[in-house]
C-alpha cells in the first residue's frame, strides 16, 4: 500500500490508519540508522517551523528543534510571552499569519481545540506536541522503543498504571489498539478514561485483534505484562490536586514488586519527566528493565520522520 503523507497534520493518532502509523515508524527506523551511521542530510533546507509553547518542555522542544535543525531547517521557538495567541489576537488570525510565514507549526499547550483551529486556518501541517487530551508524538516514540526492545508490536501486553484519563493514557490506548497490542489501563475508578473514548478505542482494538481493558486491581492488571508504563501523578495545570492524587494513586506506584508480579521479563517505560518515589521507585527507573532513555531519544527520530513524511 502506497502512503502519501505530504501536507498532513497530526492532531491525534485517531487521524491515522494502522498503515500510516506503520509507515511513520519505518521511516523513523531508517532516519535513526542514518543518524547512528553519522550520515548528514539537509532535507529541510530552506524550510521553517513555528514552535508554539504554552507549556514548558524538555523532550518535545529538544526533539522538534534538533530534528528540524539537523536537516537544515530553521525552527523558531515562540512562547506565550512572545506572541498574541488567543490574547490580543484570535487563534484563527495567528494561524493565518503563521501559515503565510512558516512551512509547518508545532503546538504544545492546553486545549485540543487550539491545535485544531491552527490546523483549520493555517494551511500548513500542524503537529500536536501535547494537549490536555492527546500526546501523539510521544506514543510514536513509545511504539518505536517497544519495537526495538521486544522485536515487534503485535500481541505485546502493555499496562499503563496511574492517572488513566490523562493525555498519555488516552494516546497509548489508541496507539496500542491500532498496532495490535493489548492495552490495560490500571487506575482508580475515579481516574478511569472517558467512556466515549474507550468505546471508540475498543472498536479499533477489535479490528486489529487486540484487547483494551480498564481495571483497578493491580494484580489482575499486570499479570503477563510485557511493558509497564507510568506517568506523573499530577499533570501540568493540576498542581492544586496534588495531595488528592498522591492519596489516590499511591497503590499504583510502579515498584520492583509490581515488576515481578508480571511473571515475565517486563520492561519499564515513562514519558518523563519522572518524580522518582511517587509514580515509580528509583530502583525501577534506574534498573535494568528501564528503557526510558531510549524512549526519550526516540521522540526525536519519530518526530523527524513525521516532519519528513509531511513536508517532503
Amino acid at each position: 500500500m502506497a502512503i502519501n503523507f505530504r501536507g498532513r497534520s497530526l492532531l491525534t493518532l485517531l487521524d491515522l490508519s494502522t498503515e500510516e502509523v506503520r509507515y511513520l515508524l519505518d521511516v523513523a527506523h531508517l532516519l535513526k540508522a542514518e543518524r547512528t551511521g553519522l550520515q548528514v542530510h539537509q532535507r529541510f533546507q530552506g524550510k521553517t517551523l513555528a514552535m508554539l509553547f504554552e507549556k514548558r518542555s524538555t523532550r518535545t522542544r529538544c526533539a522538534f528543534e534538533t530534528a528540524f535543525g539537523e536537516e537544515g531547517g530553521h525552527p523558531v521557538f515562540l512562547s506565550s510571552d512572545d506572541i498574541q495567541l488567543g490574547a490580543k489576537e484570535s487563534i484563527e488570525d495567528t494561524a493565518r499569519v503563521l501559515g503565510r510565514m512558516f512551512d509547518a507549526i508545532m503546538f504544545r499547550g492546553f486545549k485540543q481545540q487550539t491545535v485544531e483551529i491552527l490546523d483549520e486556518y493555517s494551511g500548513v501541517p500542524v503537529y500536536n506536541g501535547l494537549t490536555d487530551m492527546f500526546h501523539p508524538t510521544q506514543i510514536l516514540g513509545d511504539l518505536m522503543t517497544i519495537e526495538e526492545t521486544l522485536g515487534g508490536l503485535e500481541g505485546v501486553n502493555l499496562v499503563y498504571a496511574g492517572d488513566g484519563r490523562n493525555n498519555v493514557a488516552n494516546s497509548l490506548m489508541v496507539g496500542c489498539s491500532m498496532m495490535g497490542m493489548n492495552c490495560t489501563i490500571l487506575a482508580p475508578e475515579s481516574l478511569h478514561p472517558d467512556p466515549e473514548l474507550v468505546e471508540t478505542v475498543r472498536g479499533i482494538a477489535d479490528a486489529n485483534g487486540a484487547e483494551l481493558r480498564i481495571l483497578s486491581d493491580r494484580e489482575e492488571a499486570v499479570q503477563d505484562a510485557d511493558v509497564i508504563y507510568t506517568d506523573v501523578w499530577v499533570s501540568m495545570g493540576e498542581e492544586a490536586k496534588a495531595k488528592e492524587r498522591m492519596s489516590l494513586l499511591e497503590p499504583y506506584r510502579v515498584n520492583q514488586e509490581m515488576m515481578e508480579m508480571t511473571g515475565r521479563d517486563t520492561i519499564f517505560m515513562h514519558c518523563l519527566p519522572a518524580v522518582k518515589g511517587n509514580e515509580v521507585t528509583e530502583e525501577v527507573i534506574e534498573g535494568p528493565a528501564s528503557v526510558v532513555w531510549d524512549e526519550a531519544e526516540n521522540r526525536k527520530h519519530t518526530i523527524k520522520a513525521l516532519m519528513a513524511a509531511s513536508l517532503l
